[in-house]
């Protein structure tokens, strides 16, 4: 874990988030927002809100396209080589996975090792047993990303995400397309590592996960926001977000669910 607990993992002041695709057009506007060690955060909104970008912001993928924001107190503006160390304390999970097709899924698991760690293929394959194994993906670790169902490959950019221990795990819309026992899984695995897990040394990751719907989210330790109108509007606790008198926040409320019963 961070030397200093007192500095907030992630720090962001009067920041402006531009569009991955297009940086001329700015999707939310003046984020102020601070995430200390260990906390778990959910930040909701509908599609086209800007929860991806602000999220690649999150993980020092992008710059503001104004405004300051600090990763583990340096300036997200002075990244260069020296600060890749800090970089690599951030975990992402992309929607959808975005494994290499060419590769394995233990191939894809085992490449951040080899890209950042200069392990040989054998030894980075070896040392991402443990996370097939944990992550029940043992029995497709020799299969490619297109023979595999959506829900497991999702598993894997987890595993991956998870290879390099981070202290800071980003993940954009884990639920999206999961039928009810996967979800249930990704809610408990990830309140596990949230709280501390032996994958991460029983240290707790602090979390922050995008959602288009918030049942499943339920929770009294996490912390909620919104965007909505290109404003990141914090929330609290999921007792403020039940009785939040936001039209959006009722809407992402209201998706129901296979289960009745998905909360951790």
């Amino acid at each position: 874990m961070s030397e200093n607990q007192n500095i907030p993992a992630i720090e962001m002041c009067g920041v402006n988030v531009a569009a991955m695709r297009d940086a001329s057009l700015t999707v939310v506007e003046d984020v102020n927002w601070s995430v200390a060690a260990s906390e778990f955060w959910v930040i909701a909104g509908q599609e086209h809100s800007g929860k991806s970008d602000l999220l690649m912001l999150a993980a020092g993928l992008m710059l503001p396209a104004s405004g300051n924001y600090k990763l583990f107190g340096t300036d997200a503006k002075n990244f260069g080589e020296a600060e890749l160390a800090e970089r690599l304390r951030v975990g992402f999970v992309f929607q959808g996975g975005q494994l290499f097709n060419r590769l394995t899924i233990v191939e894809n698991i085992a490449l951040p090792l080899q890209y950042q760690k200069n392990l040989p293929a054998a030894e980075a394959t070896q040392a991402a047993q443990s996370l097939l194994e944990l992550l029940e993906l043992a029995p497709l670790a020799e299969v490619t990303p297109p023979n595999v169902a959506a829900a497991w490959r999702q598993r894997a950019a987890l595993a991956r995400a998870l290879i390099l221990k981070p202290e800071v795990l980003l993940l954009d819309n884990p639920q999206a397309g999961l039928g009810a026992r996967h979800l249930q899984w990704w809610l408990r695995f990830l309140e596990q590592l949230s709280r501390g897990h032996e994958c991460s040394g029983g240290q707790p990751i602090t979390i922050a996960a995008t959602a288009d719907d918030l049942r499943p989210w339920k929770n009294e330790r996490r912390k909620f926001a919104l965007l909505r109108d290109k404003k990141f509007i914090p929330l609290g606790a999921w007792n403020e977000v039940e009785t939040a008198d936001d039209p959006v926040v009722k809407e992402l409320l209201a998706v129901q669910l296979e289960t009745a019963n998905l909360t951790i």
